[in-house]
Parts: structure tokens; sequence; C-alpha cells
């Protein structure tokens, strides 16, 4: 299929009606699967503001659709919602969790069963974080027309070009889908995708706190009166952007809420020597809420100041420990066809050769996979050996 001319090949049509919509979905119930992808814009709102659903049924000749919400202002989305709770029939997305994070928000609902490629290709051996384009060269064999890709989404009428790219991400996700999920049945890695799409799937991965806004923000200083000062600024940060819908970068950069929780002021004239606080931080609303975010954070009690992870802090990387580890984890995930990344990060070795055990690469499949291994390379019960270009793992 020439993914730059989809209206010649299959059909298309664009619904803006909840009946149409419903239509569609209850037709999507009687087949194994649909796949489904969105198109949003997030510049200049805190959460998604949803321009246009994707959808197709399996099949070479099997209906794409597009869902305009905009240009359909009074059409429920509840057909969707309905065929999200349909677990007979299996929510293909790629790159899932922008578009689960928009619909959990708008209809505090989850597609069930659900199925991520990107996770899918991360388990098959196809790298890190791998794009859809990849996976439409290398599975689907077409090429991707990306001209519309960063095009505004909220602007109606949508030219041609946009049309086929939006209904591209969809038809060409049926081969790649289906591809997959033979690999993965193939090598008994059911589990293994199961396992991270309960990430995807659970209310706490888009859950924000005002509370824990802090924890976001990288810093080395490990002043607690410092980080009562960061901690306050980030939470009102956050909660006025979620309740007025405007990116934190509106209200204030990451760096400008450290350089305001070193400077501390107290009034106005003190916040208006700030060198990196931008015009919108200077409104009064903004500013009143800056100042009296820095005046919680000075009057925390001491008992109650937030205190870095002393116990990481404490830690103590055996360095030679942490190499064998890398060569352990890029020995294993070669063998298994997996993307090392998605076993286990640079971050989880160190803790894992610092004594760590809580650790999430020493657990679940991943445990299979490299951890049961690491722990026996830790405790001296395996080593490892080199012949060529393999390694290979050697029982003591």
């Amino acid at each position: 299929m020439n993914p730059q001319a989809p209206r010649e090949s299959l059909p298309m049509r664009t619904i803006t009606t909840t009946a149409d919509l419903a239509a569609f979905c209850a037709a999507a119930k009687a087949h194994p699967y649909v796949t489904i992808d969105t198109e949003f814009l997030r510049e200049r709102t805190f959460w998604s503001k949803l321009c246009l659903i994707q959808m197709a049924l399996p099949g070479k000749d099997g209906e794409a659709v597009l869902v305009d919400p905009i240009e359909g202002a009074d059409m429920s989305l509840e057909p969707i919602y309905d065929l999200f709770r349909h677990e007979a029939t299996v929510k293909v997305f790629h790159a899932a969790r922008q578009d689960l994070e928009i619909f959990f928000v708008e209809g505090n609902c989850f597609p069930v069963p659900l199925f991520d490629t990107q996770v899918a290709a991360m388990v098959c051996g196809f790298g890190e974080q791998v794009g859809y384009e990849t996976l439409v060269k290398k599975i689907a064999k077409a090429d991707l027309d990306k001209t519309s890709r960063f095009t505004d989404w909220s602007r109606r009428p949508l030219t041609q070009a946009q049309a086929e790219y939006a209904v591209a991400d969809v038809t060409h996700l049926r081969v790649i889908y289906e591809f997959l999920a033979a690999q993965i049945a193939k090598n008994s890695r059911q589990s293994w995708v199961a396992e991270e799409l309960d990430i995807l799937l659970d209310p706490e991965t888009y859950t924000t706190r005002p509370e824990e806004a802090w924890m976001r923000i990288k810093t080395r200083t490990t002043s607690g009166r410092f980080l009562a000062v960061v901690k306050e600024l980030a939470r009102f940060r956050e909660s006025y952007c979620q309740s007025h819908n405007i990116p934190r970068s509106r209200v204030m950069k990451d760096d400008a809420l450290l350089e305001l929780a070193s400077t501390r002021p107290a009034n106005h004239e003190e916040l208006g020597r700030s060198r990196l606080l931008m015009r919108e931080g200077r409104k009064p609303d903004i500013a009143d809420g800056i100042i009296a975010a820095v005046k919680a954070g000075m009057e925390t009690k001491p008992e109650d100041l937030p205190r870095p992870d002393a116990v990481r802090e404490q830690l103590q990387v055996n360095p030679a420990l942490a190499d064998l580890l890398r060569v352990l984890l890029k020995a294993k995930s070669e063998g298994l066809g997996v993307a090392a990344r998605l076993i286990a990060s640079s971050s989880d070795l160190d803790l894992i050769a610092a004594g760590q055990r809580d650790v999430a690469a020493l657990s679940g499949w991943r445990a299979e996979a490299f951890g049961e291994d690491a722990l026996r390379l830790c405790r001296g019960e395996i080593a490892l050996t080199a012949k060529g270009s393999e390694v290979r793992v050697v029982k003591i």
C-alpha cells in the first residue's frame, strides 16, 4: 500500500456525530482487534488537547476512520469508551502513554485489553523506544510521509496531507501488530509484555500530585531548607497550572524555580530582581503565589523539611562489579533479542552493584531474563568468559 495515497486503496471517512461513532465502534466489537492513534496539542496547555482520533479495522481492506472531536463538538466519545471496555477486542496503539493519558483524563477509562507495539517491539529486539516509522519500514515494508507530523492539528479544515498522514498511523499498525503478536507468542513472552502494559493501565501513571511535583526537579543541593522552598514553589506551580490548564513553563521553568529557591524573594520588589523568571510569572496572581510559596517553605518546621534519599546517597557502588553487570546485561539482551534498556537502566546496575535489591531489574520477567544471573554474579556463583565476540556465563 502506498501510504501517501490511502484514499485510492483504502476507504476512509471522517466521523463527527455520536451515531456514526457508535456504529463504527459496534462494528469494531465484531473484530479481534482495532488499531487506534490520536493527534493532540500540548504546547499551550497543561492537559493535552485532543484534536483527532484515528481507528482502523483489521484486514487490508478494513475500514479506517478519522474521528474529529473539533468538527463534531457535540459528539460524545462514550462509544469509544464502551469499545475500550469490550474485552473481546484488543485495542492496539503505538507508544500509548500519552494517548492513554488523554482518555483517562477525559473519560476516566482505559482500553482493555491493550497492546502497545512500541513495548512489544522492544521485547522483540527492535531497540529502545523504537519509533513507528522504523517499524513501518522494517515490518510493513513501507515509507511514511512525515511532512504533516508537526502541523497544528487543532486547525480546521484538515488538509488532505494531514488526513493521509493520520490514517497511515493506524493502517500500517495492523501489519505491525499481527507480526509482533505472532513473535511474542512464538517466544512465549506474553507475560513479559503484559507486565509492562500493567504500568500503562495503572491510574497512578497519570496522576500528578502537586505535593510530589518537587521530586521531578533535578538539583544537587541537599539543604533541607532549600528543598522545602523548592517543594512549595513546585506545589504552587503544579496547582496553578492544573487549575488554569497552562504549561508549567508559562509560570516558571525549572531553572527559574531553583533560582527563586536560592534568592527567596519576600516581596514583589525582590521578586522583580529575578533574572530567569519570565514575564508571565510576574503577573500579580502568580507573583503573589510565588512569594507565598517561598514564605511557606521558609516557615516549614525543621522536622518536616524534605530530605534527599539518604539511603541512595550513602550507597557505595563497586565500579568493577557494575562494569561486569553491564557486560552481563549486554550478553543477556543480545541473547534474548530484547532491548537492554528495557531490562535494566544504568542506574539500576549501579544500585545492584551497591547492594540494593529493591530494583525493578530484579523482579518480574526481568528477574528471569537478567536479575537472577545478576544476583549470582554478585554472590560470586558465576563468572563471565569471552569467546570471540560472544560472552558466556560460567558456573563457579
